[in-house]
């Protein structure tokens, strides 16, 4: 067994499964926020229930988040101690940041908004939500400092084989970090607006399978109530699932709008900082000016696919060069032309360094694992076009008020969720597998000596074996598969349950059973939480 690819395997299960809570964090955060400043203005109360009922699941996805993350912070230091040893100076600023002004913030201010129903006053109320979701936009801010400093180191110089911050400000302003930023931003809202998408679909359909609503003879809604069916059966109700949906569809494709526009920018950027990931996303072996639409290669090359069995299927000329360069005519780089540069400025074998273990000595592959790059890059374009696709489709098949009467159609838009997550997971793996066989990439404008990098294999704990990570590794995947159980068993609970699982108050009213008195929830402060 080797440490390194055990070590490895563990921080990209946890950092998958940990990302998979954080865009949906950021994007419907936001949204409460704005629903409740719908509420506090309009004084409608769809409003208050929409942003009762988003709340509470955004509260269930927000713990789950941030159990989740803690994991991170220990594995720097107990599976990837050298790496933190190198890059501790630099990371210590922006992580330090992210917790006492972003993540202090965001749990404060979400802690006085979940008890201060009725108790605090409106607007102040409407703050603490604001504040809460404002704080994990900066988190987002913060964390993506950090990685974009490993995707494009700046600001320091090596001092005792060690990256020793010399210029806060250029690590803050690293243009990398404000590219990615808006990217991922733009990302969450995708998310956000794709599970406001799939769940409102939903409860519209229910309420035509239970003929609550039902439509006339042009197609459109006529609005229904049913107190018999449960609580909150009513015309608000109706309000609450369209609104949401039509503005969960808005939001994705504005989102998508804007990962793409970012998206366009970053690969610019990456073409520059990171040649090699991008040659590799494309499977552009030689230097050219067409996007590949589909290549494949030896399905028996057992991940060791390079230039020498690729077959390119299916190309358009000149898109490639246009989204590097913005000219259809001007060649992108490709595998053999950079190779030969990569080994001359970085070498062709590993040092003979007690530091890289039994790897040292080893050659160097500055060819990142092309099936992950190239598909990865595919899936996260294909997965986001489809959640926007879907939302256009949403806007145009509801225009007359209700969706349709199909349990099909009903159960794929709950399922399209999934896609606007898949888009954002498969992201995160092509930044981050892309940029092999560095865990800090070099900066293409520094030269010599200086030159600000790590390789993985430098960067494993020295003194950790492979057992331990192995066990760790199952440990740890065995507690986010409960913890990944409870979360969708919550969000199906809730999310089945409609707007009185978010206000038993509702239930109360319609006179359900096991409810509890007025006096008793006005006494409850944990009852929203629950």
């Amino acid at each position: 067994m080797d440490p390194l690819e055990i070590a490895r395997w563990q921080f990209g299960i946890t950092t998958v499964y940990h990302f998979l809570m954080v865009p949906l964090t950021i994007g419907l955060g936001f949204v409460v926020a704005c629903l409740q400043t719908a509420w506090v203005v309009k004084k409608k109360p769809e409003y208050l229930r929409m942003t009762k009922f988003w709340g509470k699941l955004f509260l269930i996805n927000f713990i789950m988040g941030v159990a989740t993350g803690i994991v991170q912070e220990f594995q720097f230091g107990m599976a990837w101690s050298e790496y933190s040893r190198f890059v501790g100076d630099v990371f210590g600023a922006p992580l330090a940041m992210e917790a006492l002004l972003a993540f202090f913030v965001e749990s404060t201010f979400l802690g006085l908004w979940i008890f201060g129903w009725n108790r605090l006053p409106k607007l102040v109320h409407l703050a603490c939500i604001w504040a809460a979701s404002l704080a994990t936009i900066l988190s987002a801010y913060f964390i993506l400092v950090a990685n974009s400093w490993m995707q494009h180191p700046v600001g320091v110089e090596i001092q005792d084989g060690r990256a020793v911050m010399t210029d806060a400000w250029a690590v803050f302003t690293n243009n990398t970090a404000l590219v990615t930023f808006p990217h991922t931003i733009f990302g969450a809202f995708a998310v956000a607006g794709g599970f406001l998408l799939g769940i409102s679909w939903y409860h519209l359909y229910r309420r035509r399978a239970e003929g609550i609503d039902t439509v006339d003879a042009e197609g459109r809604v006529v609005v229904g109530e049913a107190p018999k069916l449960g609580a909150a059966r009513d015309k608000t109700d109706y309000k609450v699932w369209i609104k949401s949906l039509r503005i969960g569809a808005v939001v994705a494709m504005v989102a998508f709008t804007g990962v793409a526009f970012s998206g366009h920018a970053q690969a610019q950027l990456m073409i520059q900082q990171q040649p090699m990931k991008m040659a590799a996303a494309e499977a552009a072996c030689h230097d050219g000016t067409g996007f590949s639409v589909l290549a494949v290669g030896d399905l028996l090359a057992k991940g060791q696919t390079d230039c020498s069995n690729i077959v390119a299927v299916f190309e358009l000329p000149g898109l490639l060069s246009f989204l590097a360069h913005e000219d259809f005519t001007t060649p992108v780089r490709g595998v053999n032309s950079l190779l030969p540069e990569y080994q001359e400025k970085y070498g062709t074998h590993l040092p003979n360094d007690p530091i890289y273990g039994e790897r040292a000595g080893e050659e160097i592959n500055y060819l990142p694992v092309m099936e992950v790059t190239y598909w990865g890059f595919r899936l996260m374009i294909t997965f986001g076009g489809m959640a926007a696709v879907a939302a256009a489709i949403a806007l145009w098949t509801t225009r007359k008020g209700t969706v349709y009467n199909n349990k099909w159609i009903s159960r794929l838009a709950v399922f399209g969720i999934l896609a606007p997550f898949a888009a954002n997971s498969a992201g995160w793996v092509f930044t981050e597998m892309g940029r092999q066989p560095f865990v800090v990439a070099p900066n293409p404008s520094m030269s010599g000596v200086d030159q600000v990098f790590m390789y993985t294999a430098a960067a494993v704990s020295p003194g950790v074996t492979a057992g331990e990570l192995l066990f760790s590794l199952i440990g740890l995947g065995l507690i986010y598969l409960v913890l990944l159980v409870v979360e969708v068993k919550l969000l199906f609970r809730y999310v089945r349950g409609g707007i009185p699982s978010a206000m038993p108050e509702l239930a109360q009213k319609s006179g359900s059973e096991g409810t509890k008195n007025n006096d008793e929830q006005d006494n409850d402060v944990l009852a929203f939480a629950y």
